[in-house]
């Protein structure tokens, strides 16, 4: 089997430790044990405890019933027994992916987006045709092109909502335009939901609470603040889980006992991880958008409340070099557009601590007049 490189990953394995101000990444700024062990009434004492208890053996394979009952709880018609466990989203992606994509299938997947959704099907052997996201149209998909694109023998149908890297949301009218196209061939959709919006009132909806043959995946490393303990799940019907079960055994066996024991306990804690990270966007969302109103040299789409955003540079064609320079001279990290396949553009993940994204923001103004 062949596979591409992975640009965006690639990309940061090499250069993120050698930034000082990292404003590439698109979780909102990550939380330290302290601070996660603050959300309840003793400080973490019992969590502690519990964990003192704990035998480190592989524990419960697919997740233990009180994460499964605590993901389901995020849905309005998920029950525990269509959850597993996975490594982060990507494990999660993986397993959709190599359970049900077989060499000749047709996919669809929207573009861009987080590359694993169109190259794992590639190297399959797969046929991917592109939903194009238009930069004029506010990276919004159109859903007559949808229509252009879908075939009797579509098999998958590949959504990121929010999208990685624009920051645009599907609503949910829109999904649910997207599940009548799927419905009329039997296309499976499967979407990367780990980007949760989080403007005031703003709501989408899963794809697990909309359609039969609709796979939801998710992790607590992006709207939930925790990437360190690599814990992702999958939500699909109960038949479509049990095939899921038969695949992951080859891909993962557990997540580790310590690594449940807090995904539980963030879980538990949803609300206030989410009021603190609710406040984290808007705030550095007003930040963002008063520094691009005041940068002649970058316009954006601005992101909906989402934790990721896609800037364009209007003088600078070759956005890797870019980059490279931004770092070397700068110590400012961003993630270039042709790692995404979209020249002229970078992914700026706002949702930095504020302090590095105020210097962040100020070192890229010196750099783009200075390149």
């Amino acid at each position: 089997m062949e596979i591409a490189n992975f640009g965006v990953e690639e990309w940061l394995n090499v250069y993120e430790t050698q930034a000082t101000l990292d404003i590439a990444q698109s979780t909102i700024a990550s939380m330290t044990m302290s601070e996660l062990m603050a959300l309840s009434p003793d400080n973490g004492t019992q969590f502690y405890q519990d964990l003192a208890q704990q035998k480190m053996n592989y524990g419960a394979i697919e997740g233990s019933e009180a994460f499964k009952q605590a993901v389901s709880e995020l849905y309005q018609t998920v029950n525990s027994n269509q959850v597993l466990q996975t490594n982060g989203a990507t494990g999660a992606n993986l397993l959709a992916l190599y359970a049900l994509v077989k060499p000749g299938d047709h996919v669809i997947s929207m573009f861009p987006t987080y590359q694993q959704l169109y190259e794992i099907p590639i190297s399959i052997g797969a046929t991917v045709s592109y939903w194009q996201l238009d930069e004029a149209n506010n990276w919004v998909p159109d859903i007559a092109e949808l229509k252009k694109l879908i075939r009797p023998e579509t098999k998958l149908i590949c959504l990121n909502n929010a999208n990685n890297p624009t920051g645009t949301v599907i609503s949910t009218e829109l999904m649910q335009a997207i599940v009548e196209v799927a419905r009329t061939v039997g296309a499976y959709v499967l979407v990367d939901e780990v980007y949760l919006p989080l403007g005031e009132g703003q709501q989408t909806t899963s794809i697990a609470d909309l359609y039969e043959l609709g796979i939801a995946t998710n992790s607590l490393s992006k709207t939930y603040s925790v990437p360190g303990i690599r814990v992702g799940w999958l939500v699909a019907n109960e038949t479509l889980t049990d095939l899921f079960r038969k695949y992951r055994d080859y891909t993962m066996i557990c997540a580790g006992v310590f690594s449940d024991q807090l995904a539980v306990y963030v879980l538990q804690h949803r609300k206030q991880v989410l009021a603190r990270n609710r406040a984290l966007v808007q705030r550095n969302l007003k930040i963002f958008k008063a520094w691009v109103a005041q940068e002649p040299l970058v316009d954006v789409v601005y992101p909906e409340s989402v934790s990721t955003s896609f800037i364009h540079f209007k003088e600078i064609e070759d956005d890797e070099a870019f980059c490279k320079y931004l770092l070397k001279e700068y110590g400012v990290l961003l993630v270039p557009g042709k790692r995404f396949e979209i020249p002229g553009h970078a992914r700026l993940g706002y949702c930095a601590p504020e302090a590095t994204l105020k210097k962040g923001l100020a070192e890229l103004s010196k750099a783009l007049r200075t390149y």
